[in-house]
């Protein structure tokens, strides 16, 4: 039996900050997920993957983000708990859906896992998703710890069906891949069938309905910030005139501070958990016993924007710092050290940093770049290309994947990279304007996700180059996951049905395909 399925309340077990997640849907009842890949979320969709073959939850890798948002749409609006998982740049291949899933809603509970990516350890850029809340109106959830990503994770499909809305659960790399002693809660009892009630008058987002969603919507906004003021994820203590607002992992960052500088009586803190909306009675209450305020948040200005608006309409005269005063960063990840000292220098409290180890005498370590592995196939590939083209002035697309490697020396074939399948529609405007030979490189999984439209574009349009698709037979980079590309009843997994890409390319009109 998986571990996850453990029904033993009150156990404890050590859980990855994505098994956490997993197991807080499990608890919750959730009876169909979906999702795209992508890390830092990937270990929740391969442990649903897992429990899937041994229990009667549903899951699905999707095609792409969009299309998993969808299904769980659907499974959701039938009344089967549902969540959504995706890494955060899939939110932007999804937000066509979700933004109009915002009207729709659901009337089963829809989680909509969103994992962010500060440093962008395996990222292309570290977009802060808390905007996606405020653009699409669903509320947000932040958890800052292992344990408590567990159990907000169960609160996300209750608030759902409290507001009759999507939820998103946004988290960061540190509580993805943490690690940490869980409680375990019960399981409850999944629903697995589902009856849809047609409604098209709230269902089809004709214009004339979309008036009245958008009327629903606002409703629903409005009691989604009382839920947020009275949310025991908005938590206050300490005491002091100074005052931290913080979220997600900062927050434990912050309690480290304020203990190691001796602040307790000092400082009191605002963690902010339900961060869409933000909770404006909480804030405003907080600020008004504080004679200047620090905002700790990893990413964009996000609450420090929100913290200065409510203040303002408040009357309250304050200072109130973050990263407007360049104390704080808007990139990459946070410590506990950089957070020590900038609260340390902005409530002007003596701090000695702590002296650091002398490696004078320690030979460095070898550097190890980011390489394609031992006897890949990516490699020859890569050399065959190489040798064909010498000579030869090449533009070479590249695309997201292990592939993506290429562009390091010695094969350094890799000339431009925006997203997911961009490899195929860069391609385009290059064939177009220069008059050097293009070949593009994409893998299987990237091309079902998002490489079709581009393919189709150049064959409408006559756009003439040369798309290499590396077909490996699996999604390698994020952990070998599967793609409708692999046939699963080689791997022992029924009621799959492979897709040729061979034949799907050859369908689209593509004049020459050779395998």
């Amino acid at each position: 039996m998986h571990k996850l399925l453990t029904n033993e309340p009150g156990a404890n077990m050590l859980l990855l900050g994505n098994e956490s997640i997993a197991r807080g849907a499990i608890e919750a009842g959730v009876a169909f997920a979906s999702s795209y890949p992508g890390t830092p979320s990937s270990e929740i969709s391969l442990n649903f993957f897992q429990i899937s073959k041994e229990s009667d939850l549903y899951f699905e890798y999707s095609i792409n983000e969009k299309v998993s948002l969808e299904v769980a749409a659907a499974a959701a609006n039938s009344g089967v708990r549902s969540m959504c998982i995706m890494k955060h740049v899939g939110m932007n291949v999804a937000a066509d859906t979700l933004m109009t899933l915002a009207y729709v809603g659901t009337k089963a509970g829809l989680v909509i896992l969103t994992a962010d990516d500060p440093f962008m350890f395996s990222s292309q850029n570290e977009q802060d998703n808390r905007y996606y809340g405020k653009l699409s109106g669903l509320p947000i959830l932040e958890p800052s710890s292992v344990a408590e990503a567990k159990e907000m994770t169960e609160a996300a499909f209750a608030l759902s069906e409290d507001l009759e809305e999507p939820v998103i659960l946004r988290t960061t790399t540190r509580i993805n891949h943490s690690t940490a002693v869980v409680c375990l809660g019960e399981i409850k009892d999944r629903k697995t069938k589902g009856d849809f009630q047609k409604d098209p008058f709230n269902y089809v987002t004709v214009p004339a309905v979309s008036r009245k969603l958008h009327v629903k919507l606002l409703k629903n906004i409005r009691k989604a910030e009382t839920l947020s003021d009275q949310s025991p994820y908005n938590i206050i203590h300490g005491s002091g005139n100074f005052g931290i607002i913080c979220n997600g992992v900062s927050y434990n960052y912050v309690q480290d501070a304020v203990s190691e500088l001796n602040l307790i009586d000092q400082v009191k803190i605002l963690r902010i958990g339900f961060s869409h909306p933000m909770p404006e009675k909480t804030i405003k209450a907080f600020l008004k016993d504080c004679t200047r305020v620090l905002v700790v948040e990893e990413g964009e200005p996000y609450m420090e924007e929100a913290v200065k608006a409510f203040a303002q309409e408040a009357g309250l005269i304050l200072p109130i710092a973050g990263k407007s005063d360049t104390l704080f960063s808007r990139l990459f990840e946070y410590d506990p050290a950089m957070v020590r000292k900038n609260i340390a220098a902005y409530f002007d409290i003596p701090y000695t940093p702590t002296k650091p180890v002398d490696t004078s005498n320690i030979p460095e370590i070898p550097q190890r770049p980011p390489n394609l592995c031992a006897g890949c196939s990516h490699r020859a590939t890569f050399y065959a290309i190489k040798q064909a083209t010498k000579g030869m002035e090449t533009i070479y697309p590249t695309d997201i994947g292990c592939y993506t490697l290429g562009f390091l020396p010695p094969l350094s074939m890799g000339d431009f990279l925006i997203c997911m399948g961009s490899s195929a529609g860069t391609s385009c405007g290059f064939s177009q304007v220069t008059d050097k030979k293009v070949i593009a490189l994409i893998g299987d999984s990237t091309f079902f996700h998002s490489g079709i439209p581009g393919l189709i574009n150049a064959v409408f349009n006559n756009h003439n180059f040369t798309l290499v698709i590396l077909d490996n037979r699996t999604t390698a980079m994020t952990g070998h996951q599967p793609n409708p590309g692999v046939d699963m009843n080689e791997l022992n997994y029924e009621g799959y049905n492979p897709v040729s890409i061979e034949k799907l390319v050859s369908a689209l009109g593509v004049g020459h395909v050779s395998v």
